[in-house]
């Protein structure tokens, strides 16, 4: 009988956490992150990658922080791949995250995942989830589209081969990615290639690392063929180490790391790229790729209370038995705080390969040159070099082969672009195998499309209201945000001048603005004029983009030093839209953060109680309490119980807050988010 492989599109119910709705706050703020500095010893070409190529923040994209720690039964759509060795379930609604990778013969998970999904902030935009293997773009930090569908499709080949295919218009590089899964029938790895297009006339400094969760039992050891790495402490430093003898222990048995850290193996040029986490039958995932994903990644969360706690608030377990991981990654960089210059009008395309390393247990334990060559070894078996190099071949022939069956739609962001690449006579790419069709087009894309269908006769319309011509008339504004010059020049032209364009003007200069007093000074005048200008056309302001542009008014002043106007913008903002918890929590917090713990106290005194009892605005409170010198009353609140959903990574702030109001107490081990 011949080997025979599957491609099925299916249902997958999950417990799944309320994703919420998307902050309505433009993304203006400083991306929440530790200055990295290099030790001795750390290459140049490593260094030149950690100083260039940063974002200042995430905007376009909103921030997702609605969640809670509530979830139900949710069905998504579920693509499994199968053949007689593995099977692979896909997540198209989710990042198309690879869920499950399931090897047959040892009937074995290789990667860490579970039956219920909670969101928590670990993500460029707030919200993140644990498990499978995760695609991320752009800047360092989990993806902006780890939490949201992707454009999904199935493509026939030729020969007879199905690939789920999997695409989006990235709006922070502004860069076209493309991920391509397929299961040949005799193989026992799934194959994904991977392509990235850059259409724009500049360099773009470019970031990937796809990471895999694993499990993680006392006999798990990551292998990979180096033996010296670059980590980190989660302190903002970064060393050249021998993994094998890191602060005194052999680091590549993850349950050896008291803290968390990350290790990027220095692996040399000649040598394959591949990363290996076998466990006590030396079984466990291979993670292996063609040369252009030069990086390889341990990352552990650390034995400590806080590394525990974190991994327990990922992966909630109805049994009470704790489920540990740790994660191997694969990225373009040697290390996830570098860029990559990506030169204009270029594309990018590897290939990963994932299934069983399947060790022989006594060499993976052994000593650690021995169990590297071994690994490379049993890595050539799994999939040879020239096997990876023809699927490579493959993927390029494949690449553009126009979709046989939509499965999931993403966004309309990239049916926007393209209109406005055409509108600006600028280059874009070819959509034959990866199209934006006007049918994704939402009511978020609506007022640009509008916009730019008024000053130029382009005829994109999948909207009812849109048939006939478009009348040149003010800018009525937009609940969503955008970003580019040529934008501003069309919400700044005499016949579209309005209230509403000058407010998204102001945070478009806002979001690319620098952090000195001079173009604070820029961006606070913009906002004044939104909020006081007169227009000879137009509505004044509406109560949302008030509250928003007295928000941007605000931060614009704080950074600039003039803390009590900028507070008291914040305030007004508040008072304009009351029931908003992201303005709310930010109030509070750039408050607390200026030594004015009253002001706080008094924006929650406004809030209604059905914002004052989040857990976020309780534990700002308690801080405020305690900052005020009323430390019994912020204790009272610690004591009685307190959940904060998007709880930061690495934040300790609830634990130092009971150690400063509850002397003498242990913290409570639901407090201890430590990770160091």
């Amino acid at each position: 009988m011949s080997a025979v492989s599957t491609l099925k599109i299916t249902t997958r119910t999950l417990e799944l956490a309320e994703l919420g709705a998307d902050s309505p706050l433009p993304s203006v703020q400083p991306l929440l992150e530790p200055p990295y500095t290099v030790g001795a010893g750390i290459p140049e070409e490593i260094s030149a990658g950690v100083r260039w190529g940063k974002v200042s923040n995430i905007y376009p994209y909103p921030m997702q922080e609605s969640y809670s720690r509530e979830t139900r039964a949710t069905e998504l759509t579920a693509v499994v791949l199968e053949n007689e060795h593995l099977k692979a379930t896909f997540l198209p609604q989710l990042g198309g995250r690879l869920w499950e990778l399931t090897d047959k013969a040892t009937g074995k998970e290789l990667l860490h995942t579970q039956e219920k999904i909670q969101f928590a902030n670990l993500a460029l935009r707030n919200a993140w989830f644990a498990g499978g293997i995760e695609y991320n773009i752009g800047t360092r930090g989990h993806s902006p589209t780890t939490c949201v569908p992707l454009h999904t499709a199935i493509v026939r080949t030729p020969e007879g081969q199905e690939i789920l295919r999997m695409w989006e218009f990235d709006r922070l590089r502004e860069v076209v990615f493309q991920i391509d899964a397929w299961l040949p029938a005799d193989s026992n790895v799934v194959l994904v290639a991977v392509r990235i297009r850059n259409p724009n006339d500049k360099t773009v400094p470019m970031y990937w690392w796809s990471n895999a969760a694993v499990p993680q039992s006392p006999d798990t050891r990551v292998i990979a063929p180096a033996t010296h790495a670059y980590a980190t402490d989660y302190d903002g430093s970064m060393t050249r180490v021998d993994t094998t003898n890191f602060h005194g222990t052999d680091a590549t048995w993850p349950t050896n790391n008291t803290q968390a850290a990350d290790f990027f193996f220095d692996i040399a040029p000649e040598e394959r790229r591949w990363e290996v986490a076998a466990d006590a039958d030396g079984d466990g995932l291979a993670l292996i790729s063609s040369a252009q994903l030069r990086g390889r990644k341990l990352f552990v969360w650390g034995e400590g209370v806080g590394g525990h706690r974190w991994q327990e608030w990922l992966s909630p377990s109805d049994s009470g038995e704790p489920r540990r991981y740790a994660e191997i990654q694969a990225g373009l960089a040697q290390t996830q705080f570098e860029h990559v210059p990506m030169p204009a009008g270029s594309s990018w395309q590897w290939v990963e390969a994932y299934g069983n390393a399947g060790l022989d247990p006594a060499l993976a334990a052994g000593e650690w040159n021995a169990a590297a060559a071994h690994g490379a070894q049993r890595v050539e078996a799994l999939v040879s070099e020239r096997s990876i190099a023809n699927a490579l071949s493959d993927a390029g022939r494949w690449a553009d082969l126009p979709p046989s069956e939509m499965v999931v739609a993403g966004n309309g962001w990239g049916a926007l672009e393209r209109v406005r690449r055409h509108h600006s006579t600028t280059d874009w790419i070819d959509e034959a195998g990866t199209p934006f069709g006007v049918e994704t087009l939402t009511a978020d894309q609506a007022p640009w499309l509008e916009l730019l269908n008024a000053n130029e006769g382009i005829v994109e319309k999948p909207f009812e209201a849109s048939s006939g011509e478009v009348p040149s008339q003010p800018f009525a504004g937009a609940d969503s945000f955008v970003r580019g010059l040529d934008w501003e020049d069309l919400l700044t032209a005499g016949r579209n001048a309005s209230a509403e364009g000058a407010f998204h003007h102001a945070v478009m200069v806002h979001a690319r603005a620098s952090t000195s007093a001079g173009d604070q000074g820029v961006v606070a005048a913009l906002y004044r004029t939104a909020l006081e200008g007169s227009f000879v056309a137009g509505e004044p302001l509406s109560a949302r983009s008030r509250s928003l542009a007295h928000r941007g008014l605000g931060l614009a002043l704080i950074a600039s030093g003039d803390v009590a106007g900028g507070l008291s913008q914040l305030r007004a903002a508040c008072g304009v839209d009351p029931s908003c918890r992201e303005l709310l929590v930010e109030a509070m917090t750039l408050a607390l953060d200026n030594g004015e713990p009253a002001v706080a106290l008094d924006a929650l005194s406004r809030a209604p109680e059905s914002l004052a009892s989040l857990g976020r605005a309780r534990f700002l409170e308690a801080t405020a309490l305690a900052a005020l010198g009323e430390d019994a009353a912020a204790a009272a609140i610690l004591t009685a119980g307190l959940e904060v959903a998007d709880l930061r990574e690495g934040a300790n702030s609830i634990s130092d807050l009971w150690t400063q109001v509850c002397p003498g107490q242990d913290v409570p081990a639901e407090y201890q988010f430590s990770m160091k």
